[in-house]
């Protein structure tokens, strides 16, 4: 082997190897019948994650909605991101949950995640368990319902400088119209951080996205849109994106 081929495959091995071996891993956790995430996620990991993330997808078993298939992934996941909707885990499932969220990780919810763990009006199955508190302790919302369907939305960005800067990096900061109804999510907790609001006509404003340092000191990052129009728009993809890149810094 002559010194330029051998310097040449070290060369590879230095730039190829690291980069490969700091890729963060983000594990999405899919979960839901109403928005076809199972869909859109999928697609934006492909479209906008590949080249510097690893994702893991994991969903619920056809068989059981309330289980979810190779969930052991969080224990390797740097980011988790959640698109589930009212599901009872078994309970060494949501221990998996709890202890990656006790250890100060980052948890992005989008759309339903806010009650991703709590059912309505059921009680758990045998074995299952629920997360009562779920939306106040990991993301410092409360919420109760949503405007109905044929009410839309206009949504405005909020000019604060608490606002970390890279949330809305690349994103024209214009009034657009979002996919879905508006969650009724307020009040937020002490140290939430709002960046967007929604209004239908004839009510309040409420927020839309924001940003929570939970009680364990871990950061968090909800929005509540996730409609497929969300994913077809040009705010949404984006705003995941410096979500997940915002939720990695120290």
């Amino acid at each position: 082997m002559s010194l330029r081929t051998l310097l040449g495959l070290l060369l590879s091995f230095c730039i190829v190897t690291p980069v490969l071996a700091v890729q963060p891993h983000v594990v999405m956790l899919i979960a839901e019948r109403e928005y076809e995430t199972d869909q859109t996620l999928p697609k934006f990991a492909e479209e906008h994650l590949q080249d510097d993330f690893r994702t893991t997808l994991v969903y619920a078993k056809p068989e059981d909605k309330n289980t979810l298939a190779g969930i052991e992934a969080v224990k390797d996941a740097d980011v988790l991101l959640i698109s589930v909707r009212r599901r009872a885990l078994p309970k060494s499932q949501l221990d998996l949950i709890r202890d990656y969220i006790a250890n100060g990780k980052p948890v992005i919810g989008i759309r339903t995640a806010n009650h991703a763990f709590l059912l309505r009006n059921e009680e758990s199955p045998a074995g299952h368990d629920q997360w009562l508190q779920w939306d106040a302790d990991v993301f410092g919302g409360s919420y109760t319902n949503h405007y109905g369907n044929d009410l839309k939305a206009k949504v405005t960005f909020r000019s604060d400088d608490a606002i970390p800067k890279l949330l809305l990096d690349g994103i024209r900061r214009q009034p657009f119209v979002a996919g879905g109804s508006l969650y009724k999510v307020a009040p937020l907790a002490e140290g939430a951080v709002a960046l967007m609001d929604g209004k239908v006509e004839g009510q309040g404003s409420e927020p839309i996205a924001w940003t929570f340092t939970r009680a364990d000191g871990g950061k968090s990052f909800y929005t509540s849109l996730g409609h497929r129009d969300d994913f077809a728009g040009d705010v949404l993809p984006a705003l995941l994106v410096n979500a997940i890149k915002w939720s990695l810094t120290k």
